[in-house]
């Protein structure tokens, strides 16, 4: 599944054209790698996203291509939230 999907998905970002936005100006790392809004997931990936001075570590537990308010937290785990 693409980044910018899963982020609009899980509603980890809110609109798909938003998370393609974040991605492409490089604030966003998967695996350790700066990741295009096109970058494919899979399960156990962990996304590093920097929200202005704040960074969210998130790792993927499952990819679906639609899901219900509800479903969407258990998608993924929160790791770490830091302030820059």
């Amino acid at each position: 599944m693409r980044l910018d999907k899963y982020l609009k998905v899980s509603r980890i970002i809110k609109r798909r054209t938003l998370a393609k936005e974040v991605a492409d100006n490089g604030r966003i790392m998967v695996n350790s790698r700066i990741a295009k809004s096109s970058t494919k997931l899979s399960e156990e990936d962990i996304i590093e996203i920097q929200f202005g001075n704040k960074i969210v570590i998130i790792k993927v537990l499952e990819l679906r291509d639609s899901t219900k308010k509800e479903d969407s937290s258990k998608m993924f785990e929160i790791i770490e939230e830091k302030r820059i």
